[in-house]
């Protein structure tokens, strides 16, 4: 199918009472168009990274009560499951889309990959722009601006990232659910391919903190 964008509609889908009646709404809604922005964003982040890139749609089945926040599509270069592994995310809040590069608290080697963002953190500071975000927990929407940010205040997200064992990292943009990029299809693929583009470095410093050191060896 072709992507058309998001609507109003869309949004309005996490003002809906009920789990069972909310989650009808989402796989109705805006499930078929994670699929339709997956179809498109799963060999451009292919060729991006080097990987073989999966999509995985969340299904929110865990929940048994409370109806879910927000609703996302993940692409890892894992078949069989994306939370243990640095990731991109591409999502909506009822307030706003994110794109995201991710390690969330099951990731692993979340340590190493603190370890080396803390070896040049002027470089991050610098690398990523200034209307960019920070988050440190993918289950809120709220996020850290990168231009209010201190050198000191991002060594310290890095620092709770190689310290804390439920610890998360995200960058990326949030746009909000009134903006009108969110509304054509074709605009929105291409922002998102290029926030992957600039959050890349981000995925491959990652990627290589999960590859076994061989120096001691």
């Amino acid at each position: 199918m072709t992507f058309e964008g998001f609507t109003q509609q869309d949004f309005d889908v996490f003002a809906i009472e009920g789990l069972e009646p909310r989650m009808k709404a989402i796989q109705e809604r805006i499930q078929p168009k994670f699929e339709a922005i997956s179809k498109h964003i799963v060999p451009s982040l292919a060729v991006l990274t080097g990987d073989e890139i999966f999509p995985h749609i969340a299904k929110h089945a865990r929940r048994k009560v409370n109806p879910p926040n927000d609703t996302w599509v993940a692409f890892a270069n894992n078949k069989r499951g994306y939370k243990m592994l640095p990731h991109f995310q591409v999502g909506l809040f009822g307030s706003h889309l994110f794109i995201w590069f991710a390690v969330i608290y099951e990731a692993q080697a979340k340590g190493v990959f603190g370890e080396r963002l803390l070896s040049d953190v002027e470089k991050w500071s610098k690398l990523i722009p200034s209307e960019f975000v920070w988050s440190i927990d993918h289950m809120k929407p709220d996020a850290l601006k990168h231009d209010e940010l201190t050198v000191q205040q991002l060594a310290s997200m890095f620092e709770r990232l190689r310290d804390v064992k439920k610890a998360e990292l995200l960058c990326g943009i949030h746009l909000d659910r009134h903006d009108p990029l969110l509304s054509n299809g074709d605009k929105l693929l291409a922002k998102i391919e290029e926030v992957y583009e600039t959050v890349l470095p981000l995925y491959q410093e990652a990627q290589q903190s999960a590859v076994p050191s061989t120096q001691n060896f």
